[in-house]
């Protein structure tokens, strides 16, 4: 199984988290906060093929970390995985707004422009104006909404849109989380874990805990545990013909 959306270099020791990722034949996509951590993340997935490395400038830091758009460009042409990326309509984060969606755009453009990237998008308290930016900036980009917390109606939205949805145990342990997968198209979802900032029984993710992800979509989908792996296996396939 794939964890498509892990900040594996954030967690307080991210080398022996790599190792054992490598080790359990296991697969990450190690989203960055900012481009100028990419060249060290990405240095964790060297010689680990189980490891693919996301380029990102996380909306919560967009203001003070715009200048590094240039440094975005600069190592975009390394990578067909671009995250954590997107737009954070929280409250404390009012005054960010218009930097954050300069910089978003300037992504989009950016990803549009090269062609065939992967995003995994950030779009808490912000799912529409995510999603309007990303119908005029669609180009042959595949959208990943990351932990996906909008309404119904924003649901059927991305799925026309053509969105993949990544879930883990953090999102499905909560009823609002359940009932929103529930709607997902099962060829959509695929495993995440937001390690090491999301917890599950109490405990910090790691990669290899998309398992757990497996076991809670057994009765979202009400689906034996085969199923719902083979399901998300297919879907893995899928989604990494696109950038093969």
């Amino acid at each position: 199984m794939i964890d498509f959306h892990c900040h594996l270099d954030l967690f307080p020791n991210p080398r022996e988290v790599a190792a054992e990722v490598q080790r359990r034949g296991a697969g990450v996509l190690s989203v960055t906060t900012t481009p100028s951590a990419w060249p060290g993340t990405s240095r964790l997935g060297q010689d680990r093929p189980a490891i693919r490395t996301a380029l990102g400038l996380h909306p919560q830091i967009a203001a003070q970390r715009k200048q590094e758009i240039k440094l975005f460009e600069r190592y975009l042409p390394e990578t067909q995985y671009v995250g954590e990326v997107g737009l954070d309509g929280s409250p404390e984060l009012r005054a960010s707004w218009p930097d954050q969606q300069d910089v978003f755009r300037h992504i989009l453009q950016a990803c549009s422009d090269a062609g065939n990237k992967v995003l995994s998008i950030h779009s808490r308290r912000a799912v529409d104006p995510v999603l309007d930016l990303l119908e005029k900036y669609k180009g042959d980009s595949t959208f990943i909404l990351h932990w996906f917390s909008g309404n119904q109606t924003q649901l059927k939205r991305a799925v026309d849109l053509g969105c993949w949805f990544s879930v883990g145990p953090s999102m499905l342990a909560g009823a609002k989380g359940k009932a929103l997968v529930a709607k997902m198209p099962k060829n959509r979802v695929l495993l995440e874990t937001d390690g090491p900032f999301a917890q599950y029984r109490q405990s910090a993710l790691r990669p290899w805990d998309v398992n757990e992800g497996c076991s809670l979509l057994v009765d979202v989908w009400d689906e034996s545990q085969a199923r719902v792996e083979d399901q998300i296996r297919n879907n893995e396939r899928l989604l990494l013909q696109t950038v093969s």
